[in-house]
């Protein structure tokens, strides 16, 4: 079976102050060559639905959230939002799941932060009802589901119910090397998923790109998360050196684990963009 084609993704924070903020930024994600614009969705980020309604009269890209927070979100008011989105961009939508991690985001919201089951249950619970909501409209607004996931509960569910699953930065945590944690849960992913495996996108975030050490700044992401950026520095989702060595690195998850679709945070989008003519 042969390889997917590469596909890349930048990940936007914020609008800015305005829309020509905004416009500069969507027109950069294409500019840079990058084949999707997303969206992050965190408390102090920018509004996912809105951002993306704006940016489909600004790019051709498909557009997409990367990734909501099921914890804090209700399926009926989540199919609204994915339907009308769906239609306003012309059908260019692309819709991530996570369980939430930043407990803040709970508390803000007036909501538990839970367990980490009871974060997989109501993620479960988001999902299937959001798409039943929208395959029982006439026009049936359902775009591909992309599901991030690093824990086993979580991976088996979304090799079984996500058209694209994504590893996350805490993907390489784990027994072993930082590969070998990643190399685990492909694996995982592929017991589960059985004849679907050929059918799924594996999706690989990168939250940092550097020619070397000095270069590279997780602390975005190390505040989200909670790890520090010593703890970071040696995960497949950091990646150091020149493009070239990024871009075999890169060739070689995708031959290896079949990871071929790769979303890249907005600090590191031009940067990493060298990289993308490499692998075309």
């Amino acid at each position: 079976m042969s390889a997917r084609p590469f596909r890349f993704g930048a990940s936007l924070i914020n609008v800015g102050t305005s829309r020509a903020d905004w416009q500069a930024q969507v027109r950069q994600v294409e500019d840079l060559g990058y084949d999707i614009v997303q969206v992050n969705d965190h408390l102090g980020m920018a509004a996912p639905f809105p951002a993306l309604v704006a940016a489909a009269d600004m790019t051709s890209l498909p557009l997409g959230v990367y990734v909501l927070n099921t914890g804090v979100l209700s399926p009926a008011y989540l199919a609204r939002d994915v339907a009308d989105t769906q239609r306003l961009t012309g059908g260019r939508l692309e819709v991530g799941l996570g369980a939430g991690y930043v407990e803040q985001e709970f508390t803000a919201a007036g909501l538990p932060f839970g367990t980490p089951g009871s974060r997989f249950r109501r993620l479960r619970e988001v999902l299937e009802g959001t798409r039943d909501l929208l395959l029982a409209q006439p026009d049936r607004p359902l775009p591909p589901i992309m599901v991030a996931a690093a824990g086993d509960r979580l991976l088996d569910y979304a090799a079984r119910e996500a058209d694209i699953i994504s590893f996350p930065i805490t993907a390489g945590f784990g027994a072993g090397t930082p590969e070998e944690a990643l190399a685990a849960r492909v694996e995982r992913v592929r017991a589960a998923a059985g004849d679907r495996m050929a059918d799924l996108e594996l999706n690989l975030f990168i939250a940092g790109v550097g020619d070397d050490l000095s270069d590279v700044d997780l602390s975005i992401v190390s505040a989200a998360s909670g790890k520090s950026p010593e703890e970071l520095i040696d995960l497949p989702g950091v990646l150091v050196g020149s493009p070239r060595h990024i871009a075999d690195k890169l060739q070689h998850y995708r031959d290896t684990y079949g990871i071929s679709y790769i979303t890249v945070l907005q600090p590191h989008m031009a940067t990493f963009a060298k990289v993308i003519p490499l692998l075309r």
